[in-house]
């Protein structure tokens, strides 16, 4: 079992930065691949980013590109997402995601889920 806990959610206002992080415990051997997801208000969950946790290797949405950057610290087996430049439809509940491998994230074939963070972006 693998256990993820998100922070740093909160409010914004538009044009600033957030960092989230997401601090993996149990048998994280298991997953090669982390990541983020999220999800607005009356819409589905999306994918934002994913890294190979191994060889450092990320994938990201197109609405992130540019914007948001995931990086993983092994030492302490956590994964950030540094978020800038951030809008209004940035808002929503961001969660952390771990799967076998970094496309399996990228797909949706997610094996563990953190419990989200809340980001605001007010303009």
């Amino acid at each position: 079992q693998v256990r993820l806990i998100e922070s740093g959610g909160r409010l914004v206002q538009a044009g600033g930065s957030l960092r989230l992080s997401c601090a993996a415990s149990g048998r994280t051997f298991s997953t090669n691949g982390m990541g983020w997801f999220r999800q607005a208000p009356g819409k589905e969950r999306e994918f934002v980013a994913t890294i190979n946790w191994s060889a450092g290797t990320t994938i990201y949405a197109d609405s992130g590109k540019g914007r948001f950057t995931i990086s993983r610290d092994s030492a302490k087996n956590t994964v950030h997402l540094q978020m800038n430049s951030l809008k209004p439809e940035d808002t929503a509940i961001y969660y952390c995601a771990a799967g076998s491998s970094m496309f399996a994230v990228r797909g949706g074939r997610i094996d563990y889920w953190g419990q989200g963070t809340q980001v605001t972006v007010s303009s």
